[in-house]
C-alpha cells in the first residue's frame, strides 16, 4: 500500500521543526469525523483546512480563509497530506524550513461527510466558529474553490462599506473650553488614508479610490487582523524616518458598522485590538488634556492637535464641529 505521508515526511527534517513526523507505520484508525483550521503564519497568511480521511488529514491552504456566506468562492489549494497528530499541533515552524512561522489552531471539531470523491468533498462542519455545510471542488490540478452551502453564519453581518469618504474636523484658533468632554491627538501632517481588513490583507485608500498601500502594510496588518474583517481610520506619516501609518479609529469590525458609536467607545474598542508592528501604530489618545497635548504637539514639531467630543459618531464625508483641528 502507498505511503499517504511520504510527501510530508520529504518535506521536512526532524531535527528543525517541532511538527510531527510520524515513522512509517501502518495509519492509524479513527472515525474520520475531525477536522482543524489552523492560521499559519507563513510567509502569506493562510488557513489550512485539515479533514481526517483513511488515516490521514486530507488538507488544503485557504488564503483568505473559510467563507461565511455562499455568495463568495475561495481559493483552496490542494496540498499534502498531514499525519492525524497534527490536529493537535500549535507552534513556530522555524524559518527556512517549509511553512515557516506561527501555526496557531483557529477551530476544531468534527464533520460529517456527504460527499467525497477525487474532484468534490461535501461536508457539514461542526465547530466552535465554523457550522454548517461546505463543498469543496476541483478546479485545474492543485487549485479547488470551498463554498458555503448553508445560509450565512451570521445573517445579520454587513460588508465592508464601499466608497466611504473620512470625517474631517473644522479649524480653530483656541482649544474648547468643555476640554473633559474631548478627546485629544497628535496631529501627524500626513496623508489620510482609510484600511479595509479582510482575509488577512489590509488595502488603504484615501476614499476616493486611490490604492495608498504601501509596501509590506497590506500583508502585515492584515495577519495582525488575522480573519476579522475590519475598516480603520488614519493616517500615513513619517516617525523616526519610516512611513508609518497611525491609526485612530475603528468604523467597521467583524460584521458591525461603529460609525453611529460615539468616538469614545469607538476609540476603547480600537485600543483592544492592540494593533501595533513595524510600520503600523494605534495612535494615543488623551481625554480632556488638550493644553498639554498641544504643548506636547508643539515641542515635537507637529502641525497641531485634534480635539474630538466623546460623544460623536463618524460622519464620513463631513467636515463637522465635532472634531477640532487646533494648529500649533
Amino acid at each position: 500500500m502507498a505511503d499517504k505521508l511520504s510527501t510530508y515526511r520529504g518535506m521536512r527534517d526532524t531535527d528543525r521543526t517541532p511538527e510531527p513526523v510520524p515513522e512509517q507505520s501502518p495509519l492509524p484508525h479513527g472515525a474520520d469525523n475531525t477536522f482543524v483550521i489552523q492560521e499559519h503564519h507563513a510567509r502569506r497568511l493562510h488557513w489550512d483546512l485539515r479533514l481526517e480521511r483513511d488515516g490521514v488529514l486530507v488538507s488544503w491552504a485557504v488564503p483568505k480563509g473559510i467563507p461565511m456566506d455562499s455568495k463568495t468562492n475561495h481559493l483552496a489549494v490542494h496540498t499534502e497530506d498531514h499525519p492525524l497528530e497534527y490536529a493537535m499541533f500549535e507552534g513556530e515552524i522555524p524559518k527556512g524550513e517549509y511553512g515557516g512561522g506561527q501555526v496557531i489552531i483557529w477551530d476544531r471539531g468534527t464533520y460529517e461527510t456527504e460527499k467525497w470523491t477525487d474532484r468534490e468533498v461535501k461536508v457539514v462542519l461542526h465547530g466552535s466558529r465554523v457550522s454548517g455545510r461546505y463543498v469543496l471542488f476541483q478546479t485545474d490540478g492543485k487549485n479547488w474553490m470551498i463554498r458555503r452551502m448553508d445560509p450565512p453564519a451570521d445573517p445579520d453581518a454587513e460588508p465592508l462599506p464601499e466608497g466611504l469618504r473620512p470625517m474631517l474636523p473644522q479649524k480653530r484658533r483656541r482649544l474648547p473650553r468643555d476640554q473633559e468632554a474631548y478627546g485629544f491627538e497628535f496631529a501627524w501632517g500626513g496623508r489620510r488614508a482609510l484600511a479595509y481588513i479582510s482575509g488577512g490583507r489590509a488595502s488603504l485608500t484615501d476614499g476616493t479610490g486611490q490604492d495608498l498601500t504601501p509596501v509590506g502594510l497590506g500583508s502585515g496588518l492584515g495577519a495582525a487582523m488575522g480573519a476579522r474583517p475590519a475598516l480603520l481610520d488614519g493616517e500615513l506619516t513619517e516617525i523616526d524616518g519610516e512611513e508609518t501609518y497611525m491609526i485612530f479609529d475603528l468604523l467597521h469590525l467583524d460584521g458591525r458598522s461603529l460609525l453611529a458609536e460615539p468616538y469614545e467607545k469607538r476609540r476603547q474598542r480600537l485600543d483592544r485590538l492592540n494593533l501595533a508592528g513595524p510600520c503600523w501604530q494605534t495612535a494615543p489618545w488623551y481625554v480632556g488634556e488638550g493644553t498639554a497635548v498641544r504643548d506636547g504637539a508643539c515641542r515635537q514639531g507637529l502641525p497641531g492637535v485634534l480635539a474630538k467630543r466623546l460623544d460623536s459618531p463618524y460622519e464620513p464625508g463631513k467636515r463637522s464641529a465635532a472634531w477640532l483641528f487646533i494648529p500649533c
